[in-house]
């Protein structure tokens, strides 16, 4: 039986991949695509098992706590995420015991293994920085993306009780160190002709190591839709980020 899916933001660049993907797939049935101007109750009298979100910070939440209070499973690939709005995801949830939500930084199956492979290698690098860059429409600096990477960085330096990183500055303009995400040093780019990429710059005495993700058109992004999508309907929950459904161990 096929899983009813609806798309937010069906319109975008991310959103009209999204639902040629969907419609391409023999497991899916694309039931609602859904823009602005258009009712959520679409989600509801569409009979979607899973709404994916590809829409704006500024909406996403209420997106979502439509969605969810209705039993939905969510799949969302809008970024902006803090602490505030995971916990109030998961009071959600908690009403419907049932139903999951994916929340991704990325979809790009290569841009999770970079952040996976970034984490591990840390442990074993004195410094490590990170530089973003991405077209000049997009609405977050940092990335959702280098922002996780940065949380699992620190996780991972932590983890092994790694000495603070040597930084001598004693004198910058502001933002000329990048922002602080944890322990890291996060550079954020904004550029005509960019899609999405990522560098994780790690170095020690003799030696450093990069770690580059390129994201060259969002098709790319896909193979990771339809895995959260595929999953989240066995996964009730709040699940961060997609490496929770692919098997790297």
């Amino acid at each position: 039986m096929s899983i009813k899916v609806a798309v937010l933001g069906a319109k975008g660049r991310m959103g009209s991949e999204a639902c040629k993907a969907i419609s391409a797939a023999a497991d899916l049935d694309l039931v609602a695509q859904i823009d602005i101007g258009d009712s959520l109750d679409l989600l509801v009298s569409s009979g979607a098992q899973v709404v994916v979100d590809f829409t704006h910070p500024d909406a996403v939440m209420g997106n979502l706590e439509f969605a969810l209070k209705n039993g939905i499973n969510v799949v969302v690939g809008t970024t902006g995420f803090d602490e505030g709005k995971l916990s109030q995801i998961t009071g959600w949830l908690a009403t419907q015991p049932q139903t999951g939500a994916l929340i991704a930084p990325n979809f790009g199956l290569g841009a999770v293994l970079m952040m996976q492979f970034a984490a591990k290698a840390s442990k074993y690098f004195e410094s490590v920085e990170i530089v973003e860059l991405h077209h000049p429409n997009k609405a977050d600096a940092p990335s959702g993306t280098a922002a996780r990477t940065a949380e699992l960085i620190t996780q991972a330096r932590r983890s092994v009780n790694k000495e603070p990183m040597p930084d001598a500055t004693s004198s910058a303009l502001d933002g000329a160190r990048g922002a602080l995400v944890g322990e890291v040093p996060v550079h954020s780019v904004r550029l005509r002709g960019l899609v999405a990429h990522q560098e994780v710059i790690l170095g020690d005495l003799g030696e450093t190591l990069t770690i580059r993700h390129d994201s060259i058109d969002r098709t790319g992004f896909m193979p990771g839709v339809l895995l959260g999508i595929r999953s989240v309907v066995t996964h009730p929950g709040l699940t961060f980020g997609l490496e929770h459904f692919m098997d790297l161990n």
